[in-house]
């Protein structure tokens, strides 16, 4: 009973507090995600009262019902009809983001093997397991990145400092990005990109016969559906989105926003749950990870500006991109808008596309580095 009510309040609490449109809590929220202040609060009580419940049954609950809840609600939410509206250019631009994002620690893994056998990148080796979740953190958000946590088995340690790590650098970039969408038009001029006409609208407006209870019950028939049929998690993982992806695609009356809002509140269920395992004293910070996330995320903003120039893409469509792998829904927008707001439903639209696509990003680095580092 004490997990659940440290858990109820937790999750209840922050809902709360982000309801609230206070200026200062608004910043706070900037710096300390809430996905990152559901996974601390409960780690801070226990750790404070001397409790464990690191074995409580509430951690299979995560595992059977919110976790498989985030995944078909995330997938659900993205409209394949509706991305012909952003052009075949900036959706190369963005999808090049994406597979920089997930193959460039390959490509620097194999590049150690070759030239410096038997020298660790990182001082401690099991950094390589907390790369899979910074995969699905940037490319398809906290969804994603709790997926690829089960699937690699990150340390809890290891894991807080993936999420301060990526909550720092997020934040910054985020602020590199807004600078950089501003400066677009004389980035275009000087690489001499002539490209600059609007792309067609995209009607964000649900549709009239938009059905929340339908679309919610028809989410927990497929999770009961899927426990009976699959037994292993990654072929849930599998299953679920791409069930997630037809159900939201097929039926008429499916509510995507309400979708997309179930899903963010069963994204905070998980990381209390998990903040249940967390033990302060064991969080860890590596300085040679942390300039590896820095050259990560720098290359990935210079592989999308050179393909722009190859491809004649306005450089507004570099930030939007970017900030719709990295950043997600919420910043994706907010970036665009500093531009051009007719932009903002097509940054949307790559946003929950890249929370579409990021678990498959992610599950291709882990098998491909699980097989390197054997």
């Amino acid at each position: 009973m004490i997990p659940w009510i440290i858990f109820g309040c937790t999750v209840l609490g922050i809902l709360w507090l982000g309801r609230l449109q206070l200026p200062w809590l608004q910043r706070f929220f900037d710096w300390v995600p809430s996905i990152l202040l559901a996974y601390l609060i409960p780690a801070l009580v226990c750790g404070l009262l001397g409790w464990n419940f690191s074995e409580d049954p509430i951690h299979s609950w995560s595992r059977n019902l919110f976790i498989p809840l985030a995944i078909v609600t995330t997938m659900s939410s993205l409209s394949l009809s509706k991305l012909k509206a952003v052009g075949w250019r900036p959706l190369l631009l963005f999808f090049s983001g994406s597979a920089w994002i997930a193959l460039f620690p390959l490509a620097a893994l194999g590049f150690y093997q070759l030239w410096a056998p038997g020298e660790f990148l990182f001082a401690q080796p099991d950094y390589w397991l907390g790369v899979p979740p910074i995969v699905g953190s940037w490319i398809g958000g906290s969804t994603s990145q709790l997926v690829l946590k089960e699937l690699a088995r990150c340390p809890e340690g290891i894991f807080l400092s993936v999420l301060v790590l990526d909550a720092l650098l997020v934040n910054l970039w985020t602020i590199l990005m807004f600078q950089c969408i501003r400066r677009s038009d004389a980035i275009n001029a000087w690489l001499g990109i002539r490209e600059s006409a609007p792309p067609a609208e995209v009607d964000q407006a649900p549709g009239d016969q938009a059905n929340r209870l339908l679309t919610l019950l028809v989410v927990a028939g497929a999770i009961l559906l899927l426990h009976t049929l699959a037994d292993r998690f990654a072929l849930q993982v599998v299953a679920l989105s791409l069930l997630g992806l037809l159900l939201g695609n097929t039926i008429r009356s499916w509510d995507r926003g309400f979708a997309l809002r179930v899903g963010g509140v069963t994204i905070l269920c998980v990381m209390a749950i998990l903040g249940f395992r967390l033990r302060i004293e064991a969080l860890s910070f590596s300085p040679d990870f942390f300039w590896f996330l820095v050259v990560w995320l720098v290359g990935h903003f210079a592989v999308m500006l050179t393909l722009a120039r190859v491809l004649n893409v306005h450089v507004a469509w570099v930030p939007i991109a970017s900030m719709a792998n990295v950043g997600g829904i919420a910043t994706a927008p907010a970036v665009t808008a500093a531009y051009r707001k007719a932009w903002m439903p097509h940054a949307v639209l790559l946003a929950i596309l890249s929370m579409a696509t990021g678990t498959f990003w992610g599950m291709l680095t882990l098998e491909v580095l699980t097989r390197m580092l054997e």
